[in-house]
């Protein structure tokens, strides 16, 4: 049996990725059409500094895995933290 939860139940709910690493809580829903279309979640502080100082981020539905006492998100939706230019540049003079 599906159970249904209201939008209200899951606003506050802790989000982890498919990793097990927490990413943050559950802000509000967006909608389209009377359909969710994404979860706006704020980042935990962590999480938050290698986004640019972002505070929460926008992941689309599809990437959400379960929906229960805790929210789990692929990671495959978590932005990939880059390397700075510098960083990155000093590495490839190293193997070359």
């Amino acid at each position: 049996m599906i159970k249904i939860k209201k939008i209200s139940e899951v606003v506050g709910k802790r989000v982890y990725t498919d990793a097990g690493d927490f990413f943050g809580q559950i802000e509000e829903a967006n909608l389209i059409e009377n359909k969710i279309d994404g979860w706006r979640i704020r980042v935990a502080g962590g999480v938050g500094s290698y986004l640019g100082g972002a505070r929460g981020v926008v992941v689309p539905h599809q990437f959400v895995r379960s929906i229960g006492d805790v929210f789990i998100i692929s990671k495959s939706a978590v932005p990939v933290q880059e390397m700075p230019s510098d960083e990155a540049s000093a590495e490839t003079e190293e193997t070359a």
